[in-house]
């Protein structure tokens, strides 16, 4: 192919938006196309369900935290929180958007799932960040996240369907719906959505998604 046709060919190509940049796993990227959006619905709707409860503040650890949106969420209603991220502009991008007043209730720590000591506490969220766990891991750190959580306290966050496309990848943790619920033996399901819907034709690198949203009590 020659030059000016192949600049053609890219010139064509529609802008990378935030999946694409998390399928080949371009942090940079993707901390740069999402920063400034606001904390994912499930989160969101465990923070409320705490609320009805009377419960307000308290521990709270944000696993693969990026550029922060939920971290900052729950420092701005008054949680403590312990954000990580195994990719070293994560912290960077969360310190510069914590408000002056709410440093002191963050920590941030830069380690893997694999490697990852969770300490007690009420709530883990994570936030479109299991599936990046490596299948080969993935049993031994569902363990641990089952261990920190507290009686009562609550997982928000999300798992990857069997039918995603990204099921296809070898390193992504994809479940059925049979094997979430398994997963969430030790919980009490509060909301449990399933979506599965294809990109339009015309983006980038369109795929199939299938995601579980879940928020779900400790028993």
């Amino acid at each position: 192919m020659k030059l000016k046709q192949m600049k053609s060919v890219a010139g064509n190509l529609a802008p990378m938006r935030a999946q694409d940049y998390s399928e080949i796993e371009d942090w940079s990227g993707y901390y740069k196309s999402v920063v400034g959006k606001g904390a994912r619905e499930t989160l969101l709707q465990g923070l409320d369900l705490f609320k009805k409860e009377g419960i307000t503040d308290g521990f709270a650890i944000d696993l693969a935290a990026g550029e922060g949106r939920d971290s900052i969420e729950l420092l701005k209603r008054g949680w403590k929180v312990l954000a990580t991220d195994n990719h070293p502009e994560a912290s960077k991008y969360l310190w510069s958007r914590v408000p002056k007043g709410l440093k002191a209730n963050l920590q941030t720590k830069e380690v893997s799932f694999e490697e990852m000591v969770l300490p007690p506490c009420d709530l883990i969220n994570a936030s479109f960040a299991l599936p990046f766990c490596e299948p080969k891991h993935f049993n031994l750190f569902w363990n641990k996240i089952k261990k920190s959580i507290r009686k009562g306290g609550r997982f928000t966050g999300q798992f990857f369907g069997d039918r995603d496309t990204w099921a296809l990848k070898p390193k992504r943790s994809h479940h059925s719906y049979n094997e979430v619920l398994k997963i969430l033996n030790d919980f009490s399901i509060e909301i449990i959505r399933e979506e599965e819907h294809d990109d339009p034709l015309n983006t980038r690198n369109p795929k199939h998604w299938h995601i579980f949203h879940i928020v779900a009590q400790k028993k």
